[in-house]
């Protein structure tokens, strides 16, 4: 293949993929989500496409025409093209420029000189075209070679204060212009090299590509630039393939074998298509975008809201992964008692630059995450809605999972509240019973011994007030067995005025079980049962012993009397229900209450665990 032909076929080649490249980019323009009824069309990047598939269509044409016409093309296919031409580096100054608010008058007379320096070139191709028989016109490409020159100096000093890299932008797209449109106005390709010549012919490109990279640098790396490198690799393998391959066969003229290697090389081209797309597809994503990898976010982000223990706290943590991964510069989230999400198979909504993620939780108000001005012109994938999918259901599923645990918390702190309402109520009603009895009996008591004996009868009197004062004042649930003992001692005290010598008492319990904790008024419904049902109706009184031992890690307490076998009346007492509903209520089946006689004695016995000392344990008060 010789050096026009190869030149001829780069043309073609570069001429088709900017047709594919435009096309492309005028699909991308055009398409709209369509939850989103809002977007509008960006004016710049649609003229762009359409200027862009002009210049290539009509270049193309131009080739095509004059490989297999002999007679001349109409001048106007070539005027239409170079005018489309011309007008593309207008467009780029126009974007280089319409988001600096700060030299908006300065800016607006640049942008105003680049179209009308492109409308002047456009009307002497036509110009040419009509009244001369030719286009494109080369004093119009000469005009446009030093007005854009000129226009790209103005450009770098009423735009000081953009960054480097946008002057750069625009600044490489111009200059690759100027050099295309010097290199066309020469209209001598003798001697030209082809990379000199596809450059001028393919000028196109980098205009485009300097203003995707300005505004809509992710857009064009996510959708534009994997599709056009898929592409171009896949044009260099057809035209490897051609030079290397089916060349060699055209020129020795052997039909048959020419059409077996073109077949192999289609057929070849069509399988390796897809891993060229695969490496076109890994290479924008890992080494362009640096995107992150999804499967890896989802289980970073599980975990690390499984340790979260509140809503708040996961919300935070799923919107800031999501903002990082997404390269969202805003993020929040907040609270709906409705599922706003216009898409019913998916928790995602994503409109002009803002996505909503709603998370499905079972149970009310609800939750979105939003994500707001992604950087570049980001818009989300299908890979990516999937993401923002599955992490939205495991985040729904973990705040659901908080909510039944701390439903259950506080479902346990009511109920322990009601016992412990319980519990008070049984202790207060507990207190009221022992009042009216035993104060009947020990101002009986105190009365007679008024009469018979006065000093005992102010002895008893005092120790009355004093016990009474005790029971008041006390109002824990639990107290040590040394305080329960010496309260039964004092009771006892009162008792054994009235009963003299008709009732002994015996207490035996080992100094080291003192300070064990136990319900307060444990012993004293069993006291005062055992006197009332055990030593009254005896008229020679008897013996109450009261002992307290440990055993199988549990601490057993014993009332005992030498009354009669009054088994079933005891067991109907209101004070013993109420202890064995206390005895129920703080220690479950570990609490019991067991009575027992054998004709001699009657042996009240409660068993409940073996409690820590009081003194490692703060009492309730």
């Amino acid at each position: 293949m010789n050096s026009p032909q190869l030149s001829s076929l780069l043309n073609l080649l570069g001429f088709a993929v900017g047709i594919a490249l435009y096309a492309t980019l005028m699909m991308m323009t055009l398409r709209r989500p369509r939850n989103d009824e809002k977007v509008r069309v960006d004016k710049l990047l649609l003229v762009t496409a359409v200027l862009g598939l002009l210049w290539n269509f009509g270049e193309l044409f131009a080739h095509v025409w004059q490989d297999l016409q002999n007679k001349p093309l109409t001048p106007f296919v070539p005027a239409i093209a170079n005018a489309a031409l011309g007008f593309l580096p207008a467009v780029v100054v126009n974007s280089a420029q319409k988001n600096d608010e700060a030299n908006h008058t300065k800016n607006g007379f640049t942008t105003i000189a680049a179209y009308f320096l492109s409308s002047i070139a456009a009307i002497w191709h036509f110009y040419a075209a009509i009244f001369e028989g030719f286009a494109p016109s080369l004093t119009a490409l000469q005009v446009l070679t030093f007005g854009y020159l000129a226009i790209l100096a103005a450009l770098f000093f009423s735009n000081f204060r953009q960054t480097i890299g946008r002057k750069a932008i625009w600044a490489t797209a111009l200059s690759v212009f100027a050099i295309s449109a010097l290199h066309l106005s020469r209209n001598d390709e003798t001697g030209t090299s082809i990379f000199t010549e596809l450059i001028g012919h393919q000028a196109a490109l980098p205009l485009v590509i300097a203003i995707l990279l300005q505004d809509f640098r992710f857009a064009f790396a996510d959708l534009f630039l994997k599709r056009a490198l898929s592409l171009l690799m896949l044009t260099a393998t057809a035209f490897g393939l051609y030079v290397f391959a089916v060349a060699p066969f055209l020129q020795n003229r052997n039909d048959s074998q020419t059409v077996f290697v073109l077949l192999g090389a289609w057929i070849l081209t069509a399988l390796i298509y897809p891993k060229l797309h695969q490496c076109a597809v890994w290479s924008v994503d890992k080494i362009i975008l640096r995107r992150v990898n999804y499967e890896n976010l989802r289980v970073r982000v599980a975990r690390e809201i499984n340790s979260s223990e509140t809503a708040e706290n996961v919300l935070d943590v799923v919107s800031q992964k999501l903002a990082d991964a997404l390269t969202a510069n805003k993020k929040g989230w907040r609270e709906s008692f409705s599922y706003n999400s216009e898409n019913t198979f998916s928790a995602v909504n994503f409109a002009d630059d803002a996505a909503r993620i709603t998370l499905p939780t079972t149970e009310k108000p609800i939750y979105e995450i939003v994500l707001r001005n992604f950087q570049g012109g980001r818009r989300l994938l299908s890979d990516e809605i999937q993401m923002l999918d599955d992490i939205a259901f495991i985040a729904a599923r973990r705040i659901d999972v908080l909510r039944v645990s701390h439903e259950r918390c506080e479902q346990e702190i009511r109920q322990q509240s009601i016992g412990k309402l319980a519990s008070e109520a049984e202790l207060r009603a507990l207190r009221a019973q022992l009042n009216p009895h035993f104060l009947f009996n020990a101002l009986t008591t105190i009365g007679y011994l008024i009469q018979t004996s006065p000093e005992k009868a102010s002895e008893t009197l005092m120790r009355l007030t004093r016990l009474l004062r005790g029971v008041l004042r006390s109002n824990a649930e639990f107290t040590t067995l040394g305080d329960e003992i010496e309260f039964i001692k004092s009771y006892l005290d009162i008792e054994k005025a009235r009963f003299e010598e008709r009732l002994t008492v015996k207490v035996e319990i080992a100094r080291d079980l003192l300070n064990l904790r136990v319900p307060t008024l444990i012993l004293q419904p069993l006291v005062e049962n055992a006197i009332k049902h055990g030593i009254t109706p005896k008229k020679i009184g008897g013996e109450i012993r009261i002992t307290a031992r440990t055993a199988n890690n549990n601490l057993i307490l014993e009332v005992t009397d030498t009354g009669a076998n009054l088994k079933n009346e005891l067991s109907n007492g209101i004070g013993l229900t109420n202890i064995e509903q206390r005895l129920r209520s703080h220690f479950g089946v570990n609490g019991r209450l067991i009575i027992a006689n054998n004709g001699f004695e009657t042996t009240a016995q409660i068993t409940l665990p073996l409690e820590l000392k009081a003194s490692s344990l703060k009492l309730e008060t």
